[in-house]
């Protein structure tokens, strides 16, 4: 059949995405991508160690990574993104720039991690003292931690899972369970909440969490995909979510104080 007066299929804009090697989340990370995008994907090569700061320091092997961000060039990204929060802050802050830098050198285009992406998307939201839930064990965590706080954010409260590996199957209720938690014991009143690693499933609770919680909630994949879009002059989608929408975002504390007074 001729199908030539169809013109073929509309063009699409590409982001590249160089993910962990045990990565098991590619469709959440397309539930935030408009229909006009399409996400490239490759992983860094398998390490068996799982967990903990080795793992971590696996991960940020420069090599690999600039052979992800050639193989995807291929195929012409407008940006490209690692997509890996423990990764990209192990090093500090001077380190995920070095890696941003790397990335651009290695791909001739615009680059950025997760943990650079969370550093954005704080600072969009104007969140200076967050909360952190993490699957990782205490040492990943404390780096996160230290990673924000060279940053110039402090980190009022935090919580974490201890898992090593697996972290597509923490059911959303562990999730929103941590998440209350945390909140709850904070020793200031967050700004927001973070939600760390890209394998943890957050797409479905972001709402449910901002509107019980009343502030902005971030996830590693989230953030991500949104920093990538906004490289590009696009934008994410999601369900009314506080960092895609200004209009879904709470009051501050103060606001939200002198509202539970009245």
């Amino acid at each position: 059949m001729d199908v030539s007066f169809l013109g073929g299929p509309p063009p699409q804009r590409g982001v590249g995405v160089v993910a962990p090697f045990d990565f098991a989340l590619d469709r959440e990370l397309w539930r935030w991508v408009p229909g006009e995008i399409s996400l490239h994907m490759t992983r860094t090569p398998f390490v068996p160690a799982e967990g903990g700061p080795d793992a971590a320091r696996s991960a940020r092997e420069r090599e690999a990574l600039r052979e992800g961000v050639r193989a995807l060039c291929a195929v012409g990204p407008e940006v490209v993104a690692y997509a890996c929060p423990s990764g990209s802050f192990a090093g500090g802050v001077l380190g995920e720039r070095a890696m941003t830098a790397a990335m651009r050198r290695a791909g001739e285009v615009p680059a950025l991690t997760t943990s650079g992406a969370l550093l954005a998307a704080l600072e969009e939201l104007g969140a200076g003292r967050i909360a952190v839930i993490t699957p990782y064990d205490r040492p990943v965590t404390d780096a996160l931690e230290d990673f924000l706080r060279e940053a110039g954010v402090a980190v009022c409260g935090r919580g974490r899972l201890g898992l090593a590996g697996r972290l597509w199957r923490v059911p959303y209720r562990e999730v929103v369970a941590m998440a209350r938690g945390v909140v709850a014991r904070a020793a200031a009143p967050p700004e927001a909440l973070f939600i760390s690693c890209p394998n943890l499933p957050t797409y479905d609770v972001i709402p449910q969490l901002e509107a019980e919680l009343r502030m902005p909630v971030i996830s590693a994949n989230q953030v991500t995909v949104w920093a990538a879009l906004r490289e590009m002059g696009g934008a994410a989608v999601g369900p009314y979510q506080a960092l895609l929408d200004p209009a879904a975002r709470p009051a501050g504390p103060a606001s939200m104080a002198a509202d539970d007074e009245r």
